[in-house]
């Protein structure tokens, strides 16, 4: 991936988390969070674990961030923009659909 490639992607990653990561530190602890999103074959949701890497991501210099940070980065922002088409009718504060996108960083009702 070029430096073009990687720019927009890092620009849309920062976009679309709009979660802090003290913010995510604290959601990942509740039981909410642990309840929603696919297995990863461990225990713990993909989700969950994306979470982690977003909180590290996050927290390094943007010059220090590796390709699989960027790679990462790329598979938050696909994850963020599907699962946000997909927005339930009605009052979205306590669904399943919102803590599984607060699990990737974003928190809808910060829109």
């Amino acid at each position: 991936m070029n430096s073009e490639e990687k720019e927009e992607i890092y620009k849309k990653f920062y976009e679309l988390v709009n979660m802090a990561p003290a913010e995510i530190e604290d959601w990942l602890k509740t039981e909410e969070s642990k309840e929603v999103g696919q297995d990863s074959g461990d225990g713990e949701s993909i989700g969950h674990k994306s979470g982690k890497k977003i909180i590290r991501i996050k927290r390094t210099r943007k010059d220090e961030l590796t390709s699989a940070d960027y790679e990462h980065m790329q598979k938050v922002n696909g994850y963020v923009k599907r699962h946000l088409a997909q927005r339930p009718e009605g009052n979205i504060k306590d669904t399943p659909w919102r803590y599984s996108l607060m699990n990737w960083g974003h928190d809808p009702l910060k829109d």
